[in-house]
């Protein structure tokens, strides 16, 4: 699977759930609305990508996790009832994939620590962009993983659904396996501690010799 960086295209950002609710649909269309494997991958492959990094999947092992999961999608899609969103399904699998990643990770290098911070991140290159603008593109996804990274695992879930893929709280609450009330909570705790995290990373960056 090739590469990619967190620059994809903005068309390949701006996936509709390809499903609505179950309600909205007539029992036996269920299983004709579902699109083929192939057309499911195109359209949701960069939500996928982009919702790992975001997780806390380094660079290096994006691409593995991600297709990992589109095999777990593989394997159960003729099980997919349309009760969510497809794109609330595919993050619930997500997560689990990701979960295991790290446990994986933390059992093979138990002093490792993440590394968003100290990873080089390769943004595209794309000609219509100067090099101006790709430095300051690179810094920017730079920041924000490395203050996702201060967050624990059920805020930053909660927190990269809410405000990066602007999904309701009803439809987290699905992907999560947490309760609405929960992810209230989680998300105004997680708000707060990317804000304190932002203004840290902010002023570090600001005391670095230039």
């Amino acid at each position: 699977m090739a590469g990619h960086s967190e620059d994809v295209p903005l068309s390949a950002t701006c996936e509709t759930p390809i499903l609505t609710r179950a309600t909205s649909l007539p029992s036996n269309d269920v299983q004709d609305a579902v699109p083929p494997f192939e057309v499911l991958y195109e359209r949701h492959f960069a939500f996928v990508w982009r919702s790992a990094r975001r997780l806390g999947v380094s660079e290096a092992a994006v691409d593995d996790v991600t297709q990992e999961v589109f095999l777990v999608v593989h394997k159960r899609l003729a099980q997919f009832e349309a009760r969510s969103s497809m794109k609330t399904w595919l993050f619930a699998i997500l997560v689990r994939v990701v979960r295991n990643h790290r446990r994986t990770v933390a059992r093979k290098q138990p002093h490792a620590s993440r590394d968003d911070e100290k990873e080089l991140v390769h943004v595209r290159e794309d000609a219509a962009r100067g090099p101006h603008e790709r430095a300051e593109k690179a810094e920017a996804v730079r920041m924000l993983h490395a203050v996702l990274d201060a967050l624990d695992d059920d805020k930053r879930e909660v927190f990269v659904l809410a405000e990066l893929e602007q999904m309701s709280a009803p439809e987290i609450a699905d992907a999560t396996g947490s309760n609405v009330n929960t992810v209230y909570s989680r998300l105004r705790a997680a708000r707060r501690d990317f804000e304190e995290a932002l203004a840290r990373h902010k002023a570090r960056d600001e005391r670095r010799p230039r």
